[in-house]
């Protein structure tokens, strides 16, 4: 079993509702077995044109499902939520793996880790409240160390399920 974390995200609708029905439909898989999803938490839209903040979590998970045969279901589900990944910055769920295992991996349709998490505080404080040892297999950091060098820069807030 691998384990994987997960990036979850929405600016439409209601973002606390959207990230735990996604979180329930990735459980539903026969491969999948979910571990733990991080507290929510709101965002200010970054190097997006929208105006709508977001709602993050990360969710940690096991599988035996290879990174594209999970990628598959992950954008299965967003599709079953009504997101169309073709038409503009707003959507009601985003799925992004950002970590499976310690595995580097680039293709043309999959990067992992993910390759602007480092960068992404709305992907770093739920990363760092799940696992704030984590190594990045290729910045050789830690969720937390990642997390702090952004803090100064950009603004997140913890909400509650």
């Amino acid at each position: 079993m691998a384990l994987v974390f997960i990036g979850l995200g929405s600016n439409l609708g209601d973002g606390r509702v959207n990230l735990i029905e996604a979180w329930k439909q990735i459980g539903s898989q026969a491969q999948i077995t979910p571990l733990s999803l991080s507290s929510p938490y709101q965002s200010e839209p970054v190097g997006m044109e929208t105006q709508t903040w977001f709602t993050n979590a990360v969710g940690a998970l096991e599988t035996t499902l290879a990174p594209a045969e999970l990628l598959k279901e992950l954008l299965l589900v967003e599709k079953g939520m009504g997101r169309n990944r073709l038409s503009g910055k707003d959507r009601v769920i985003d799925l992004d793996i950002l970590y499976y295992d310690d595995l580097i991996l680039h293709s043309h349709d999959l990067d992992i880790p993910h390759p602007e998490m480092h960068k992404r505080l709305f992907v770093l404080a739920p990363l760092e409240e799940l696992t704030p040892n984590h190594i990045h297999p290729v910045l050789q950091q830690s969720s937390r160390h990642m997390r702090l060098a952004l803090q100064a820069h950009y603004e997140v807030s913890r909400m509650s399920w």
